[in-house]
């Protein structure tokens, strides 16, 4: 009987705790979760094998279908040890990274403060970090990566 007790005790004591998990205190709302989902990331490595930085997007497509419909839309950040921007057609530079979805340069290229539209979507802000929204022409794939001369980063793949 006071085995029985004993268990029955430590029976009570366990199960009011089995309702919280590990996701009990986030409180995420549908956009935050879908971006979270959709967020990719990848190494930037240089040729002689060094990482010389690190590189995300999220496929804005499948976060907001109703505003991003029309092209592929992406909102990256990378961090690079030495500072570096995303090359821009309309202003370009050689020292830029390119950001090709499927090997082909973006329509239009928009750089972001740390603070911006998108910045609730992760909790990854920094002051080292780049961020900018990416826009391409409509594509059957989406195949993101980040490159320049000496470095590039892994093949991001998102599901359309």
């Amino acid at each position: 009987m006071k085995t029985f007790l004993i268990i029955l005790t430590f029976l009570t004591l366990f199960s009011g705790c089995s309702k919280k998990n590990a996701f009990y205190e986030f409180k995420m709302d549908k956009e935050q979760e879908l971006a979270i989902s959709s967020l990719k990331s990848s190494k930037i490595v240089s040729k002689d094998g060094n990482v010389s930085g690190v590189f995300s997007a999220i496929y804005l497509n499948e976060v907001y279908p109703e505003t991003f419909h029309n092209d592929e839309t992406f909102f990256i950040f990378f961090f690079t040890k030495k500072e570096k921007k995303v090359f821009d057609q309309n202003k370009p530079s050689d020292t830029d990274l390119k950001v090709m979805l499927n090997s082909k340069l973006p329509i239009q290229v928009e750089e972001l403060s740390q603070e911006n539209r998108f910045s609730d979507l992760v909790d990854i802000k920094s002051d080292w970090n780049r961020y900018y929204i990416v826009t391409f022409e409509k594509a059957d794939k989406a195949d993101l990566v980040l490159e320049d001369a000496n470095a590039s980063s892994s093949i991001l793949k998102f599901k359309k």
